[in-house]
């Protein structure tokens, strides 16, 4: 019997369309353009504004587009995982609103939270639901409003972060497509170092933490770094050796938009030049949970049948994976 896999037979990005750029941060906090781009190689973000609009509004926009992009009915789909960081609510999830605001009747939905490796987490994780054959059709997507839990007056993580959203189809193949294998890891240490410290049961929100500014992003960034570059790189390394595969093997690196240093030090870990690496950093920022499928939703026009894709991403918690997947379709024969 032939194996199944599942192939990503569809991709669609959607970013907001407000642009926050290193020029009007120099405007908002004590930075510059140079400085920013040096370390991070970022040049500007999108920030989703409107009031009442929060990551279901980011998913919507992507799974809509991505239906249409791919012609496939709401009521076909079986699945919506919905990796996100910023939920619009606590409870629901925001995969449920998602899935409500384009008509997936026939499909359940939740959330996963996994920081910046969410999508390469429910990406695996839907992969399980196909390779079983019992869905047909199943929707991954990455969303996150990060300038909701940004403080601009922190200029060491209000740099970094923008709103995004990208959704990927998955689809059973027994032609030797798609996703191959995964390693995925975590470690709770890492919550000392890069967390959101109230909000949740431990801290809930207070007049206190509200007062402290313990509802944004707290980093340690020079140890999330240490702890990024080694290990993103490492379990990239790893995906590779246990399938065989040499840099000069590799079509693309699909690398979690955190860092350009980090994207570099990945890519040299793997041996390929930077010819090869998806980089859209400088357009968008950190989307978190977007960064993968955004870079896919981008580069899309120059993927082609049976490219070799590795993946690989590291966030808060801490969280970091490798996945490798061979691509199912030409892309510059799809329609944006």
């Amino acid at each position: 019997m032939t194996k199944i896999k599942a192939a990503i037979t569809g991709i669609n990005g959607y970013v907001p369309d407000y642009i926050l750029t290193n020029k009007e941060l120099e405007t908002i906090v004590d930075t510059t353009d140079e400085w920013i781009t040096t370390r991070t190689g970022i040049k500007e973000r999108r920030i989703l504004k409107g009031e009442g609009m929060g990551t279901s509004h980011l998913g919507a926009r992507a799974v809509q587009g991505l239906l249409e992009k791919t012609n496939t009915r709401p009521e076909e789909i079986d699945l919506l995982i919905c990796s996100t960081t910023t939920p619009d609510f606590v409870f629901p999830a925001s995969g449920n609103i998602i899935s409500d605001m384009v008509g997936l009747k026939n499909a359940f939905s939740y959330d996963m939270q996994a920081a910046c490796s969410g999508f390469l987490y429910a990406m695996s994780t839907g992969s399980q639901f196909i390779e079983t054959g019992r869905y047909k059709k199943v929707v991954v997507v990455g969303a996150d409003k990060m300038s909701s839990i940004v403080d601009y007056k922190d200029r060491s993580t209000c740099i970094i972060f923008g709103d995004g959203a990208g959704a990927a189809l998955l689809e059973p193949d027994t032609e030797g497509y798609g996703l191959m294998d995964f390693v995925l890891k975590s470690d709770g240490s890492g919550v000392n170092y890069l967390v959101q410290k109230a909000g949740g049961s431990r801290r809930p929100p207070s007049i206190e933490t509200v007062t402290n500014r313990e509802h944004y992003i707290y980093q340690e960034g020079a140890s999330v770094f240490k702890f990024a570059v080694t290990n993103m790189a490492d379990v990239a390394a790893e995906v590779m050796e246990r399938n065989r595969l040499t840099g000069d093997m590799i079509n693309w690196l699909c690398p979690h938009q955190a860092n350009k240093r980090i994207i570099d030090a990945t890519a040299q870990r793997m041996g390929i030049g930077e010819e090869k690496v998806m980089i859209n950093i400088h357009k968008y920022g950190n989307t978190t949970n977007a960064t993968l499928p955004l870079a896919l939703w981008d580069y899309e026009q120059m993927l082609r049948k049976g490219d070799n894709i590795v993946f690989a991403a590291f966030g808060g918690g801490f969280t970091w994976g490798a996945a490798y997947l061979k691509w199912a379709y030409d892309g510059d024969k799809v329609s944006r």
